[in-house]
């Protein structure tokens, strides 16, 4: 490439912005001495100063360049890794902001800053500099043009109250699924095909939440042992999405394909939520590879130990991004508002969260991050929803979150899975969870709606395996079966893993039909884990972030007879606003009518009492849910009564229905297919191990 002029330009925006011009180049680095810009094109490599700095912004536009440019970094600055400072120019960088990267990470010593050493721990391993050439081995940045032609798109903008989340995986998803055209099986375009379009229509869901898009590389131990990164969770690229989910093929644009997924999506009604990793980067710790922030500015873009060599590890993956520096939280919410500007998308899911809200005390739910994303007009629009732990210190913040925030509530998950479990003493804890956990979540103005609430998600097992192992089986990971949760609350109806004994068979499906009719009677937010509704399995592996392959996709070949009863489960809870109520029910009076809210019972149709409440082989509890007593916006008049019995088959009393009504049968686990039917008298019986629902509904 002959050599080029290059101006001034401006120190915004960040990244690579094309004009009539030229392109604007701008970057981020408080350290550097010197950072050069370099162009590639087929091959050959052009390095050009850039000629300004503004404040920490290094910056420079190239006249005559356009969208489709490769480009890269070189950072000039000191080599001193006991202080935190690991500037190579031996190591091309990738632009934090870059929007869109060309080619993939290959798993060479030249990425490393650092010369590694022939024997694996060595002392001082990270402390002499590699001056070898990590180019070739790097993704380019790409320039790009965002036009794109969305034809009148209109987020569906739903509230959480009539939200129904499906979390999936943008590839997983439809690689197994025979109706999605065999071109779009897992891409973008598959997650937004006819065929899944209308299944999510069918099964009521409103909401899409993909694993991350953000792009991402595959890990070093992972690669020598022919696994992949499956998940995602090591973002290298804020602002660009996956080409792995791109159609293959050239011409292959991710970022029209993403805008594309969106759009059809919305034309449905259906919202797209990201899972986003801002807690870390993919770089590792000090033994990681020089990709991108490291070799910016390793000292503003991670937390540090000491006098900086190591990194702060409350993520447990190596690092963890320092947002209390201003320039890293500007790239996040940066980032953040992109996706919502330039991709239209609907919400955020924040994996470990708590590590993005840790000021110099550790977690506040007033500090800089949650503040800016709280204050910021783009973002006041969108859905938000925490995973609220980490690994470090006080990491777990369940409940502590501050509006507008949902949180994932793993408390919903082990305690229903334990109620159903039969294990002893559950029942205070399964009316904790049924009302929207409001010992966590009551606080603050906070709608009954921030509860999460969810029986599987990708991290552990699917539902399927939750009725069909007791230990974990994990060898596929290569990693001795010691990773993943150990305990996961689950049963094998005493056999471990697949069978064809059609009673354990009966009974396996009779534990999903009631799991899945406790999360959608419960108050709060149900999310879904795709394939849950088709009976799919993992083979009891629990941690399957490196199964990409038919043990992390979705078989289809399922359960067409659980997904007819989620189908079921979810237009009920859409036809009763009182299952989905944003005000929290404490069997407050109403005044319309002085009756208490929420009553409980027993199955025998009196209150409980304290020795009911204490007692250990309390297996069965009864529920009458009606509009809260301070209901937020005015409810249809509505009542549900719903049993749900752990233990064996018994009678159930029925308590009086309101006003001048008579129940209705609605649902009924241990009978899927029964149809809605009037209740004569005031008692029926209910199966082993089964939920019922029963409406009332007026006298003829």
């Amino acid at each position: 490439m002959s050599a080029r002029p290059i101006l001034a330009g401006r120190s915004w925006p960040l990244g690579a912005t094309p004009g009539p011009e030229g392109v604007n180049f701008a970057v981020f680095s408080a350290g550097a001495e010197a950072v050069e810009l370099c162009l590639f094109d087929r091959g050959a490599e052009t390095r050009l100063a850039l000629p300004e700095r503004t404040g920490d912004v290094w910056h420079g536009l190239v006249p005559g360049l356009g969208p489709g440019q490769a480009y890269g970094y070189r950072v000039h600055g000191p080599w001193r890794p006991e202080e935190g400072l690991r500037f190579n120019p031996a190591k091309l960088l990738m632009d934090p902001y870059a929007r869109a990267l060309d080619g993939d990470l290959s798993w060479h010593d030249a990425v490393m800053g650092h010369v590694v050493p022939e024997r694996p721990g060595a002392k001082g391993a990270d402390l002499a500099r590699d001056d070898r050439d990590s180019a070739p081995h790097v993704p380019k940045c790409l320039v790009v043009d965002d036009g794109f032609d969305w034809q009148g798109d209109s987020p569906p903008d739903r509230p959480m109250d009539e939200t129904v989340i499906y979390e999936a995986h943008a590839k997983g998803l439809t690689m197994r699924h025979p109706e999605v055209p065999e071109a779009e099986r897992g891409t973008y375009l598959g997650v937004a095909s006819e065929a899944m379009i209308a299944h999510y229509r069918a099964l009521g869901v409103t909401a899409v939440e993909l694993l991350p898009i953000h792009a991402f590389h595959d890990d070093r131990f992972l690669v020598k042992k022919g696994l992949r990164n499956y998940w995602g969770y090591q973002t290298i690229g804020f602002f660009a999405p996956a080409r792995r989910y791109a159609r293959p093929g050239p011409g292959a644009d991710p970022r029209a394909e993403v805008k594309e997924m969106v759009r059809r999506l919305h034309a449905a009604g259906i919202e797209v939520i990201l899972d986003v990793v801002y807690n870390h980067s993919g770089e590792a710790d000090e033994l990681g590879p020089t990709l991108s922030f490291r070799g910016l500015d390793n000292c503003s873009y991670y937390r540090l130990e000491g006098a900086g060599r190591h990194y702060v590890n409350d993520t447990g993956t190596g690092n963890m991004l320092d947002l209390t520096h201003p320039a890293v939280l500007r790239m996040v919410m940066d980032s953040l508002r992109h996706w919502v500007e330039v991709f239209h998308v609907d919400g955020f899911r924040f994996d470990l969260a708590t590590v993005l809200a840790r000021e110099a005390g550790g977690f506040d739910p007033r500090g800089g991050f949650l503040d800016a994303l709280r204050q910021d007009p783009v973002l006041a629009r969108v859905k938000l929803i925490a995973e609220p732990w980490d690994l470090g210190p006080g990491g777990y913040q369940l409940g502590a979150w501050p509006h507008p925030f949902a949180e994932w509530n793993d408390r919903f998950r082990d305690g229903v899975r334990r109620f159903w479990r039969r294990d002893a003493g559950m029942v205070p804890d399964l009316a904790k969870r049924l009302l929207g956990s409001a010992e966590r979540f009551d606080h603050g103005g906070r709608a009954a709606t921030s509860s999460v609430n969810f029986l599987t998600a990708h991290d552990g097992y699917t539902l399927e395996d939750v009725v069909s192992y007791l230990h974990r089986h994990n060898e596929a990971n290569g990693e001795g079966n010691r990773d993943g949760h150990g305990e996961n609350h689950s049963d094998n109806f005493g056999i471990e893993g697949s069978t064809d004994d059609p009673s354990v068979r009966a009974a396996r499906d009779a534990r999903k039909r009631a799991l899945l009719a406790t999360l959608f009677l419960s108050q709060g937010t149900p999310m879904l884990l795709a394939g849950d509704e088709v009976g799919n399995g993992q083979g009891g592996n629990n941690n399957a972030y490196a199964q990409d392959n038919p043990t992390g996709w979705v078989d289809w070949t399922g359960d067409p007879g659980l997904t007819r009863w989620v189908t079921r489960l979810s237009a009920f809870r859409r036809d009763h606003p009182v299952l989905r109520q944003r005000s929290f029910l404490h069997s407050r009076p109403r005044p319309e009518d002085g009756k208490p809210d929420l009553s409980w019972y027993r199955a025998e149709g009196r209150a409980p009492d304290a020795g009911f409440w204490n007692d250990p082989s309390s297996d069965c509890l009864c529920v009458l849910i009606r509009p809260a007593a301070d209901a937020r916006a005015p409810l249809p008049p509505d009542a549900i009564f719903a049993i749900f019995n752990a233990g064996p088959a018994r009678p159930v009393a029925l308590p009086a229905p309101p006003g001048e009504g008579r129940w209705r049968r609605a649902l009924d686990s241990a009978d899927p297919r029964a149809p809605e039917a009037p209740v004569t008298g005031r008692r029926i019986e209910c199966a082993v191990g089964a939920v019922m629902a029963f409406v009332c509904e007026p006298k003829d």
